[in-house]
């Protein structure tokens, strides 16, 4: 997920959080304090969620077999060429310049 994607949709849902909020208590300082806390465990939540992912990739990676074979999920050797050359297996070029 692109940051910039990511920040959209962490700043429409605090939006709506912070209006629901401020509709349900009628204070504008407990809205903010319950916005903040919500931004934080989002915040949280974003950060767990990723290094649990890269946990698992990392787990994946070593499944090395005891004849030297490569697991599914290493590349062969043209993506690794390929990569060499700039590019990243299995992501497409952009089309803007």
């Amino acid at each position: 997920m692109s940051f910039l994607l990511f920040l959209r949709g962490l700043i429409g849902v605090l939006l709506v959080f912070a209006i629901t909020s401020y509709v349900l208590t009628q204070s504008l300082w407990t809205a903010f304090v319950q916005t903040v806390i919500c931004a934080i465990l989002i915040q949280v939540g974003y950060f767990a969620a990723v290094l649990f992912m890269v946990w698992r990739s990392d787990g994946r990676r070593r499944g090395v077999g005891e004849a030297g074979e490569t697991s599914p999920d290493q590349p062969k050797t043209e993506d690794t060429a390929a990569a060499k050359a700039g590019r990243l297996p299995g992501v497409p070029r952009s089309r803007i310049p």
